[in-house]
């Protein structure tokens, strides 16, 4: 073993198992020194929001005590990751420094200048695919042009080389003689300093372990309904697994791959088709990067967007009289994660129903999700406004009500998120406002008061929303400022 260190950069990948930059820092016979570098300012407008944070101070203590399990440390340091990784490299004497590629915006600008100013020092620099299936350069259609119609991206991710089987991860990890220091990790700050996340912990545990057990109870069970079950917010039938492998404690390949290989692989495929899509939204933001705050298509900057702060707060606090939009948003205020149908419809509901941008929207969501994810945010997000790829038609607007009554069809879900309606019957449960004064009473509801009435009319905000949206058709070049 050469006695000169190796420098492994953990990120977005923390896992032991399926890491290759892990791996290759390990194959080179040289000791380990795991690091994480915590440099928001690097990241910016994009740092994690509040609920991220949360959940990496959890995962950063897990992924620690895995390193200690296996002879090694996690070694902390505050960036920009351009000086830290460089000092650690110097101070330790490694000579070289590996990680698995990110590919947001400002993660790819950081990386190259990385890789500039290691080498620049005579050090190894070297990157490798740790976070997707494909890497986005590889997957384009008969023109040499990316993807913009998900089928068809699909369909070209199945036709090309099957994604490397996940290794597992290492029984030891070699230490350099001296250790240097570190952080510990409530140096970092990443916990609210007003404890709010009660509800976070009581919904996840975060970390390697945790995520490979979901995977396995999921895998096991319920993958063979998912593309039946993923749909209903009142039943157990998704994942859940979108943090972890935001945070690469799992990774696409050995979710890819434990689908794959289960008994009675085909059931899998609707899942399989939602792990692509997570691998199109990574495509769309390496090839669009202007795509986190413009449309992708430009028509849509057009749009006359309302930014009504009393109806935005109403939103964000789950108090708009629409049952299944207000579910969903508390949902997302306590745990830190909506069930994807429900996203749907709250998002429609703000950019359609209330006339609000879009990157309202994903700006809440940003700073609220325990998943919030950049590639997948933004598509999420674009894809409701209809501005991009692959969009909903922009004319296609979700009526709150019927997506209760056929998603949550006896109003189990509003029940449990919005318990003040928990005594009202299914039949009005998703409209309480048209339901007759004696069931109110029966129920307990003022409405105005123990509920809030509906902040806009479903139908005035439809025909609002058709105008103003069938207005942008047409138009072409940059809207004016």
């Amino acid at each position: 073993m050469s006695g000169t260190p190796a420098v492994v950069w953990f990120r977005q990948d923390l896992r032991l198992a399926d890491n290759p930059a892990l791996e290759a820092a390990i194959e080179s016979g040289s000791p380990v020194l795991p690091v994480f570098v915590w440099s928001p300012e690097e990241q910016a407008p994009w740092a994690p929001g509040s609920a991220s944070r949360w959940w990496l101070h959890q995962s950063l203590e897990k992924l620690r005590d895995s390193l200690r399990e296996r002879g090694s440390e996690l070694i902390l340091r505050r960036g920009p990751a351009t000086d830290a990784l460089p000092g650690l490299a110097a101070e330790s004497g490694a000579r070289a420094i590996y990680w698995n590629r990110l590919y947001e915006p400002a993660a790819i600008a950081r990386d190259a200048e990385l890789k500039k100013v290691v080498r620049a020092h005579g050090l190894i620099a070297e990157s490798f695919p740790g976070n997707v299936l494909f890497e986005p350069w590889t997957i384009r259609n008969s023109n040499g042009e990316p993807f913009r119609i998900f089928t068809a991206f699909w369909k070209a991710c199945l036709r090309a080389p099957a994604p490397p089987p996940p290794k597992d991860a290492p029984e030891r990890i070699p230490a350099p003689a001296k250790r240097p220091e570190s952080l510990a990790v409530s140096e970092l700050g990443l916990e609210p300093a007003i404890d709010w996340a009660g509800g976070l912990r009581q919904a996840w545990r975060p970390g390697e372990a945790e995520a490979a057990a979901q995977m396995r109870t999921f895998l096991g069970r319920a993958v063979e309904a998912y593309s039946v079950e993923r749909d209903r917010p009142d039943h157990h039938g998704t994942s859940r697994l979108s943090p972890y492998l935001h945070f690469g404690e799992v990774s696409p390949r050995q979710v890819w791959h434990g689908a794959r290989g289960r008994e009675g692989g085909p059931l899998a495929e609707a899942y399989l088709r939602q792990i692509v899509w997570r691998e199109f939204a990574y495509h769309l933001l390496f090839h669009y990067p202007e795509t986190p705050q413009q449309p992708l298509r430009p028509e849509f900057g057009f749009v006359p967007w309302h930014l009504d702060e009393p109806s935005l707060k109403a939103w964000t606090r789950g108090k708009t009289g629409y049952p299944m939009v207000d579910a969903g948003m508390r949902e997302l205020w306590h745990t830190g994660w909506m069930h994807n149908r429900v996203r749907m419809v709250v998002a429609s509901f703000l950019v359609k129903h209330l006339l609000i941008s879009w990157q309202e929207g994903a700006a809440w969501f940003w700073d609220t999700l325990v998943d919030a994810d950049l590639a997948n945010n933004t598509m999420g997000w674009q894809w409701v406004a209809g501005c991009g790829a692959d969009a909903a038609p922009y004319f296609r607007i979700f009526n709150p009500v019927i997506q209760g009554e056929k998603f949550d069809p006896r109003g189990d879900y509003v029940r449990h998120w919005v318990p003040e309606l928990a005594r009202l019957p299914a039949a009005w449960i998703h409209q309480p406002w048209k339901a007759p004064a004696p069931v109110l009473a029966e129920a307990g509801i003022v409405l105005g008061t123990t509920y809030p009435a509906p902040i806009v009319i479903h139908e005035a905000a439809r025909a609002r929303a058709l105008a103003a949206l069938a207005s942008m058709r047409g138009r072409r070049g940059s809207p004016s400022r």
